[in-house]
């Protein structure tokens, strides 16, 4: 009997594991698929049913293979490209950094740039556009009121890119909060990033960088990624920046 109801629980699991698989939720579209946050994001919303569109400037960098999965190319400094790719999207996702050209000027950081005509596209579908997800960066946290982690690093020992992407950083969480026509959402890891596996535990937080018992503010890259689908199938930040850390 034992053996049976072992059997039955275990087929029982099987079937529901199958039906998960079968049923998609979500379209999301993730840019910066290739990136080392984008390729978890596009791991963990395939792995919860939804239909993944996969974004890279050289689609044959994406190596998942998966039958909820397009690989596409796309621009993010074309809007019509953009445009021809969130059409019936529910959800777009963006993970990219870098600096246009050999600007000095934390305006041609790339993902400064990348929301703005996002959010331009976005705005023109008006109430059947999709939601926004920008990954930030944590110098955009507040380490005392009025002081973000990003005035406290030291510019020495900082290189130049590095800076004018996390200023970037900072300019796109400052537009975006001008913005009130699209439903947008602006997601913060912790100040260290970790290779840690995937437990689904975290806390979120807003606006203020948050350390565990020890002083530390970190998150594992996985657990980051669980953190942006939970948003994308929940929607509990709209218009809203959120942080999230051990």
């Amino acid at each position: 009997m034992r053996y049976l109801a072992a059997m039955l629980v275990s087929l029982s699991l099987g079937m529901s594991a199958a039906h998960a698989e079968d049923t998609v939720r979500l379209k999301i579209l993730v840019y910066g698929a290739t990136g080392n946050i984008g390729s978890l994001v596009v791991d963990e919303a395939l792995s919860r049913g939804h239909a993944v569109t996969a974004v890279s400037r050289d689609p044959t960098q994406i190596k998942q293979s998966h039958r909820n999965l397009s690989a596409v190319k796309g621009d993010l400094l074309d809007e019509d490209s953009i445009a021809g790719l969130v059409v019936d999207q529910d959800v777009v996702i963006i993970s990219v950094r870098g600096i246009i050209g050999k600007s000095k000027s934390p305006e041609s950081a790339l993902q400064r740039i990348a929301v703005e005509k996002v959010v331009n596209v976005l705005r023109d579908l008006n109430c059947s556009s999709p939601r926004l997800i920008h990954v930030g960066g944590a110098g955009t946290l507040e380490v005392e009121p009025g002081v973000l982690y990003a005035d406290k690093l030291p510019k020495v020992f900082l290189p130049k890119s590095l800076e004018l992407e996390i200023r970037g950083q900072v300019l796109a969480l400052e537009y975006l909060r001008t913005v009130d026509d699209v439903k947008w959402s602006y997601a913060t890891p912790a100040k260290n990033f970790t290779n840690g596996a995937r437990t689904g535990e975290f806390r979120l937080g807003g606006d203020q960088l948050m350390e565990n018992a020890k002083g530390r503010s970190k998150i594992s890259r996985a657990d980051f990624a669980v953190a942006l689908v939970d948003e994308a199938e929940n929607a509990n930040y709209v218009r809203q920046r959120f942080s999230v850390a051990y």
